[in-house]
């Protein structure tokens, strides 16, 4: 327990408003070559790319569920902004992004001041300008979709076609001035991908009763700015891109200028319909001031920043020390995940909304900005849970139900598939699903033999991977433990989850056999796939211990949550989950991927979920060198082992209590970029910004600082005692741990409620 815990506190460790934080706001003195060296600035579920380049003030807007005919993630355009006299073109420059409100200042000659921001609780996005002198402004809305576009070659893994043998067309959107202002949409037509993909998944007689949101699905916007008029529109290429602009110029030179864009995303009946809710945003938004606009956004964002945070060598900012980068780019990519807290689908793992100019990530893709690989309406499970898995901790439980909200929408289509395909119930989700709760159709196989199993992915990486779904269903689980959210509305979506392995395989063995089990009464779990690397496995660890925790967790829900039938079934059900595998490597127990597999497909260490995500073994729980042998011994993961992308061994370093290794994989995974803005990580295995990779390593920093068993706290379990650190983060049952590492001593903790300092250990001093 905390055994002479020092209780001095140094002014940088009050408990307040995280003074540390302003020395992580990135500074840039000077302007930007491209869009590659932008600047993310968001809010609500919109973001933007800003930067200056040549003296102009250019931003890429994004927002959430932006999805087109082909499942593509479209941008909502360009924005231009340039001044006369121009302030960015001499010298002076400076371009902030201050964390603690969530904005961006651009600074230019005479102490001219653009600030670009965006409305946390309604989607508009804010460009003022403040000069000493008058200035003239045109402010530009600029698009690449006002023709038709092929899609051809690479540039079609940016759709949910992907290298589908089809032609593939991002249609013209409809813009035009509208008054003093410019408006513009996207309508998506009757007929989608969704349409192919029910087809060739031979879902036609179900077709009626599937959720399919991307018909007529509409968005857009408008932009305008105060005393400001149309001005024509005009032509040009930006990189490899041709667009249009739309021009708006001010009636006359000012101090001060304000331009707005409104969005709007909505699936309606008419274009009409769309557009009377445009008018709505607009007219809503009207009847708040900017300045309580303001005022209630940079209060959101305080808020954000002293609900959790990791400071690491806190006291004096040092960009060249890799340990202070780790803290530094931890709260860097926890802001990117605070610009999509309200989005209706979740924040994408390729890139979020912060993506650009794709030959600048990939030299070989000559695409248009709205260019992301692995699709936009796509989503590879395996990812997104990284994205996801960080705000349990960081206490950002509210920002996690776009994510479950994404598979409580496609629920029936998933429990249709099992019914049509296999005539049993539960839900088939598969790893590589679109919005609508169908596999990729690229994915699914787009040349298939006439006599495969309709239900099966023909893909090597995919067949049989079907356990993913249940890291959601645990996290649904753990927002209950960890903040009692009342979690009812999903609990039809755990069950079924839970219902697909029990009947599924209960199903195949009959097929098989005359009985349903195995001779100790446990499903057969043959095939199934140990993620994407493990194949035709016969009970895959990964997937035993999936559902070993899911339905622990399910029964040790409040007693209110399950009716006794539904509590009969699960405790039934968690009889017939077979065990782990385990083999010898080297004269050492290890657990092993499966008990049997025919293959391997790809570079994933399934045999340590048991570790992460599934907290089987770890710290301070039985059993932990069996999960350090398997990290030291299996060839497999030590062959596979690497910083890069979605990999994941910092956490399970972390996990272990290997300080020296979850320190040095820490400092590679969040370590600067490389980029100009510091975690705009990747391409890694999937695009830049990569969020999985962010993700990742948020999780791993945290592990490294607190591990909890349960009513247990375990402070310390994989921290280098010479890295000095101020965090908050959170644990179970409601609980906030605060505290402060100071050459190599917890020099302070604060845990609320008090009640709960009793369940806290120090394994520095264990």
């Amino acid at each position: 327990m905390l055994k002479h815990l020092l209780l001095f506190l140094l002014p940088f460790f009050a408990f307040a408003q995280p003074a540390e934080l302003s020395q992580y706001h990135p500074v840039w003195t000077t302007q930007s070559q491209h869009s590659g060296e932008s600047m993310p600035c968001g809010g609500g579920d919109v973001g933007l790319n800003v930067w200056v380049e040549e003296g102009e003030v250019l931003l890429y807007v994004s927002r959430s569920g932006t999805f087109d005919e082909n499942n593509m993630f479209l941008k909502m355009g360009r924005v231009r902004l340039q001044l006369e006299p121009n302030p960015f073109a001499g010298e002076t420059f400076r371009q902030e992004l201050r964390l603690a409100d969530g904005s961006i200042y651009l600074t230019g000659n005479d102490g001219t001041q653009v600030h670009v921001w965006v409305d946390v609780f309604r989607p508009v996005v804010h460009v003022d300008v403040a000069s000493k002198q008058p200035l003239q402004a045109e402010a530009s809305y600029e698009s690449w979709r006002h023709h038709d576009r092929a899609v051809e070659g690479k540039a079609k893994n940016a759709t949910s076609y992907k290298w589908a043998p089809v032609e593939v067309t991002t249609y013209q959107d409809s813009i035009d001035f509208q008054g003093n202002a410019v408006q513009f949409y996207h309508r998506n037509r009757e007929t989608t991908v969704f349409d192919v993909t029910v087809h060739r998944q031979q879902l036609d007689s179900v077709k009626g009763e599937l959720f399919n949101p991307l018909k007529h699905l509409t968005f857009g916007g408008v932009l305008r700015g105060r005393k400001m008029e149309p001005a024509g529109t005009y032509t040009g290429t930006y990189l490899d891109t041709d667009f249009q602009g739309w021009r708006l110029t001010s009636t006359g030179a000012t101090r001060s200028h304000q331009l707005e864009l409104f969005l709007h995303v909505d699936q309606t009946e008419t274009q009409a319909d769309w557009q009377a809710g445009l008018e709505s945003v607009v007219k809503e938004a009207g009847q708040v001031s900017a300045r309580k606009a303001w005022t209630a956004t940079r209060d959101w964002w305080h808020d954000y920043w002293n609900r959790s945070f990791v400071f690491v060598q806190p006291v004096q900012a040092n960009p060249s020390d890799t340990a202070w980068q780790v803290g530094r780019n931890y709260q860097l990519f926890r802001y990117l995940l605070g610009c999509n807290a309200f989005g209706d689908v979740p924040t994408k793992f390729n890139g979020g909304l912060f993506t650009y100019d794709p030959s600048l990530t990939d030299s070989t893709i000559r695409a248009t900005p709205d260019h992301r690989n692995w699709g936009g309406g796509t989503m590879t499970a395996q990812n997104q849970r990284l994205v996801y898995w960080p705000m349990l901790k960081s206490g950002d439980w509210a920002m996690m139900r776009p994510q479950f909200e994404f598979y409580h929408r496609a629920l029936r289509n998933a429990e249709l598939r099992s019914e049509v395909y296999w005539g049993h119930g539960g839900a088939c989700f598969t790893e590589q699903l679109e919005n609508y709760g169908l596999p990729n159709p690229a994915e699914y196989g787009w040349e298939r033999p006439a006599d495969f199993d309709p239900g099966l992915q023909y893909n090597a990486w995919l067949e049989y991977e079907w356990d993913t779904v249940l890291e959601f269903c645990q996290m649904l689980l753990e927002t209950q433990r960890y903040a009692a959210q009342d979690i009812t509305e999903y609990l039809p979506l755990i069950e079924s989850c839970l219902r697909f392995f029990d009947e599924h395989y209960q199903s195949l063995a009959r097929q098989r056999g005359s009985k349903a089990l195995d001779g100790d009464g446990h499903l057969i779990l043959y095939p199934g796939s140990a993620v994407e690397t493990y194949k035709m496995t016969y009970n895959a660890s990964s997937t035993s211990a999936a559902l070993r925790t899911v339905l622990e967790s399910l029964l040790a829900l409040p007693e209110s949550y399950l009716t006794p039938e539904q509590r009969t079934w699960a405790e039934e059900m968690a009889t017939r989950i077979p065990p782990l595998a385990f083999r010898e490597v080297d004269g050492h127990r290890t657990i092993a991927p499966a008990q049997v597999w025919a293959r391997v497909n790809n570079t994933e260490v399934p045999q340590l979920y048991p570790v992460f995500p599934w907290g089987i073994y770890g710290v301070g729980k039985p059993d932990l060198e069996i999960a350090r042998n398997t990290w030291a011994y299996d060839p497999d993961a030590l062959k596979f082992r690497s910083h890069v992308g979605w990999k994941q061994d910092n956490i399970f370093a972390a996990r272990l209590g290997l300080t020296d290794e979850a320190a040095r994989l820490t400092k590679l995974k969040l370590g600067d970029s490389g980029r100009r803005f510091p975690a705009f990580w990747g391409p890694g295995f999937d695009w830049v910004p990569d969020h999985n990779w962010g993700g990742s390593g948020m999780i791993g920093l945290q592990e490294m600082l607190l591990q909890t068993d349960g009513e247990k706290i375990m402070l310390l379990p994989a921290w280098p005692q010479d890295w000095d650190v101020h965090f908050k983060l959170h644990a179970p049952y409601q609980t906030t741990v605060e505290g402060m590492v100071k050459d190599g001593t917890l020099v302070s903790l604060k845990v609320l409620p008090e009640s709960r300092t009793k369940d806290v250990v120090n394994l520095w001093e264990e």
